[in-house]
């Protein structure tokens, strides 16, 4: 027993030196670098909890935190609650012979480059030349034209909606996959009882997929908080700091005013709301996984 448990361990070890080096010690020194007022070009100079005072009194970091919460809800709302009614119309009986095609349209748009999906939609959202506000004046809605990411009350939803297209189809394929391990019997047992489709959706599909419910609840509502590329290439955080998110922020404070504290004391608060995040959903859903059916 003994040999078998150190011969686990020398295997395990190679990936608990990575994950200690790139992860917990990289978390570790980023929490102590933000007590610091430095750049790279001079010495660390100790400031205590100043750059999360600093922080704090930073109206560009209220903006910021506004979009990633707005950004999460909509996420939420597109690659959570609407993915899973996605998955579960494709696999119903008068849709499934259709079901192939379908998932490989959904799935398409993330196997993209978010920097490619980026620059797509900011050429079709593009005043002049773009898709969209030509296909406005088409229909006879050329009043209501506008440059879109030129315009501070809509340029945050357009970065988000770009952001919704790419991955709703990537959770769809993820719930559909859990729902194809539920038991055909739930389904024939609920429609003996006269459960109509939307009962059967909310009283088998949605109890039996919370496994996957809470995978891609936790991976959206991260990403939603670490998202970076789309703002950057489609807005960078403009116009003013309309679109600024935190991970713009972090960017902008550390590699363009060189506040590599301050910058760090940044990451200090993305790592803290996504770890609560994370740790709040797995008390809330409280998965056992030897209560899940098994699969078809």
């Amino acid at each position: 027993m003994y040999k078998n448990s150190r011969g686990a361990f020398l295997y395990l070890l190679p990936a608990i030196v990575l994950v200690s080096v790139f992860i917990y010690i990289a978390v570790g020194l980023n929490f102590y670098y933000s007590l610091f007022r430095w750049n790279t070009y001079s010495a660390k100079v100790w400031v205590g909890l100043a750059n999360y005072t600093r922080l704090l009194q930073d109206s560009s970091f209220w903006i910021a935190l506004k979009n990633n919460i707005l950004f999460a809800v909509i996420s939420v709302t597109f690659q959570v609650g609407i993915a899973l009614a996605l998955a579960a119309m494709l696999e119903q009986k008068w849709i499934r012979r259709l079901g192939g095609f379908c998932r490989t349209v959904f799935f398409v748009p993330s196997l993209l480059s978010m920097t490619v999906v980026a620059l797509m939609w900011q050429l079709m959202l593009n005043p002049n030349m773009g898709f969209v506000n030509k296909a406005l004046q088409q229909i006879g809605l050329g009043a209501i034209a506008i440059d879109w990411l030129g315009n501070a009350s809509t340029a945050i939803f357009c970065v988000i909606a770009s952001s919704q297209w790419q991955f709703v189809g990537y959770t769809t394929m993820l719930f559909v996959v859990a729902i194809q391990k539920i038991p055909d019997d739930f389904y024939e047992a609920a429609e003996i009882d006269g459960a109509n489709p939307i009962q059967s959706f909310f009283y088998v599909t949605v109890p039996n997929v919370k496994e996957m419910l809470l995978l891609n609840l936790t991976t959206t509502l991260i990403g939603a908080f670490k998202v970076f590329d789309e703002v950057y290439v489609m807005t960078n955080g403009g116009p003013g700091r309309a679109s600024e998110v935190l991970g713009t922020l972090l960017f902008r404070s550390g590699f363009r005013e060189d506040a590599m504290g301050y910058a760090s004391a940044v990451g200090a608060v993305v790592f803290v709301i996504t770890f609560v995040l994370s740790i709040a959903q797995i008390r809330m859903f409280g998965i056992d996984s030897a209560s899940q059916p098994s699969g078809r």
